[in-house]
Formats: structure tokens, sequence, C-alpha cells
């Protein structure tokens, strides 16, 4: 697999990671779809979940964080196309205020069944909207600059967790969208949660964005996997340090379980809302050195990858919907056997489902992908 296609327009292995991810999420929002009454917590509850569901959940940690990653460095190499570079802060700015409409209007409804939506929950395309907004107004930093407040975010962020405020005080609201999650609104009617803070979504965002170069058409792609080996190296290592002993960036130090099993559990059972540091080391650590291996790597499998890949807004709908529409089928064909909900008894049925469903889902984003790349019509960049 070449680092760029035909085009020259879209580095492969970035579309590839995308749709990697976005398949993994499937199996996690089958899992919030048909198992609901497994509630995980976060961190898990390692004691009380199950080593299949534990690593189910473990997986889909590596989604939000490379997601966001990439937003940032796709966003590098819109603003640094082969015909020079131009300024993508209108862009990512309108993309911005797009992303947080349709979390308000569209993703809400697909969660919930219900229009309007009793709740509205705030999350990762809510989060990669501000995070987009963010950026339109922090890119024109120089690049060390934004390296360094990448930095400070992510590993700074951890130390302001025992600031806290109470509903009704002054700083609750900015903070709750910050760092904390909570209710926006609580009353009695229209309720908005905050499920993803913002704050350490900036710094992820914002040290994909100063990644870029390592993609720029005049880096040699050998050189840019031994960038990307030894970050991810560097950042797996260093978990593996402050993680270890326990010294800083996890509120859950991790324990000798019952067995090897556990204990390995423990140590990789990491705080994802706000997102630790620890956990951001762990998913980036990982996820880098997967893009390193990708520009080395070309199958059927990782094509169909880049289809998802290429098509990531337009997936995360079909999908959503998809899933409203299978719990909706379900109870009127099988009745609720959990409250008002259809859901599994196994765990292994979630996997056979989300197994079913990628590939039915792979035609559509396929002839979308095509549709998106030869229609004059702004808007579909959205998608």
């Amino acid at each position: 697999m070449t680092a760029i296609n035909a085009r020259g327009a879209r580095v492969a292995s970035i579309d590839v990671l995308r749709g990697l991810v976005m398949m993994i999420m499937m199996v996690d929002h089958v899992r919030e779809t048909f198992f609901l009454r497994w509630q995980v917590s976060d961190p898990m509850s390692v004691a009380d979940t199950e080593p299949g569901l534990f690593f189910s959940r473990l997986a889909a940690h590596f989604c939000a964080p490379m997601f966001v990653f990439l937003t940032g460095l796709s966003a590098w190499l819109y603003a640094h196309p082969s015909s020079g570079p131009r300024s993508p802060a209108g862009f990512l700015f309108k993309r911005g205020l797009f992303l947080i409409a349709l979390e308000i209007c569209i993703v809400s409804v697909a969660w919930t069944g219900r229009v309007p939506p009793a709740t509205i929950y705030l999350q990762v395309i809510w989060v990669i909207g501000l995070a987009m907004i963010a950026l339109a107004l922090l890119h024109r930093l120089p690049r060390g600059a934004l390296i360094a407040l990448g930095l400070v975010i992510v590993f700074g962020h951890n130390a302001l967790t025992p600031i806290s405020f109470a509903p009704g005080e002054s700083g609750y609201i900015p903070w709750t969208i910050l760092h904390d999650r909570g209710f926006l609104l609580a009353g009695e009617g229209l309720k908005i949660k905050v499920s993803y803070p913002l704050l350490p979504w900036i710094g992820v965002i914002v040290l994909g964005y100063a990644a870029g170069p390592w993609y720029a058409s005049a880096t040699a792609p050998e050189r840019r996997r031994k960038l990307l080996v030894g970050a991810g190296l560097a950042a797996l290592a260093l978990l593996a340090v402050l993680r270890g002993l326990n010294i800083y960036g996890e509120t859950l130090p991790w324990e000798h379980g019952a067995d090897a099993l556990h204990t390995v559990m423990s140590f990789l059972n990491v705080t994802k809302y706000p997102p630790s540091l620890a956990f951001l080391l762990l998913t980036l650590g990982a996820g880098m050195l997967v893009l390193a291996w990708l520009e080395r790597c070309d199958n059927g499998l990782l094509r169909v990858c880049a289809t998802f890949g290429g098509a990531p807004m337009f997936y995360y709908l079909l999908h959503l919907y998809a899933l409203l529409a299978l719990q909706t089928l379900a109870v009127r064909l099988l009745g609720a056997n959990h409250g008002q909900r259809y859901e599994f008894d196994s765990l292994w049925q979630i996997w056979a489902l989300s197994a079913v469903l990628v590939p039915l889902l792979y035609w559509p984003c396929r002839a979308f992908g095509k549709f998106k790349r030869r229609t004059t019509m702004a808007w579909v960049r959205y998608l």
C-alpha cells in the first residue's frame, strides 16, 4: 500500500485506520443496543466485569482517540494540498458547527429513539465538533507551540481532577463542558448531559495537526514510519512507567488480581471520561504503531476498512439508525425481554451481530464514497 493514493489527496493508511476503529466501534454500539442491562462503569469494575465484556469494551477505547487524532491530521492535509497552502479555519469552523448540530438533532434521536429525545447526550460527535472549532482558532500557532500546547493539555489535565463545582455554582457549566461529565440541564423537561468533556480532546486534535508534516509529500515513507514507531513506543514506555508504578495519569491505581488475567485487566483499566493520560498513552501509542504498520500492508480486508474510513460520518449515522431499526423490529417481533427492550442473553451474540452488520453496511458506504468523489455538492464533504 502506498502512502498516498493515485490522486495524491488522501493518505491511504489514514482511511484504513479510521475504518478499522469504526468497525470496532460497531461491537460497542451493538453492546449498548442489545446488552444494555450489563452496564460497564468508567473505569470498569474488574471484579464484576467478565473478561470477554471487559476486553470488548477495552477495544472500543481506541476509537475516539484515534478518530480525533486523525481529524487533526486530516485538517493539516486539507491545509497543505499539492496546489499550495490554504487556511483550514473556515472549513474547520463550519464543519465543527455542523457536527454539533448533528449530535443534537440527529445522533441523539438515533440513541434514544424519541423525537424529540428526553435527554440529549453530548458525545463524541459533539466533542469532535468543538475540538475542530478550537483548532480553527489555534492552527496558526507555530508548530512547536502546537506541540507544547497539546502535550501540556494531554499530560496536565489529570492534575485538574480535584477541581469540581456543584450544580448552581458559577463555574459548574464551563467546567462540565471542559473537564467533568455532568448535566447542563437536569430539570423536569429536556435534559442535556455532557458525556465527552472537551479539554483533553483539544490536546489530542492539536497533536494530530502537529503530526501533519510527517505526511507531507516531501517526507520519505521510511522516515514517517520511524517517527510513528518512535512516538508510539515512547508513549507505551511512558505508560509502563507511570502506570506500572502508579505515579500519575490515572485516578484508579492498578492492583494485583486473583490471577494473571485479572491483573492485566486491572492494569489496562483506564478512565475514558475524561480520557486520562494513561488512556491516551495506551490508545494513541498503539494507534501510531498500527499506522506505521499499515503503510506496508495491503489486502482485501484493509481495502474494506478504507471504504468505511472514506465515508466516516455516513457510516456513523447509518450504523446507528440500523441498530435503532433492529431494536425496534426485535421488540415488535420477539417482544421485550428486559423492560421495554429486547436484549441478548450472551456476549457472543454481540460479536455475531456485529460480524453480520459490518459487511451489510459496506455496500451503501462504497456507493456513497463513489458519489462523494464525483459530486459537486459541497455539503457532501461533511459526511
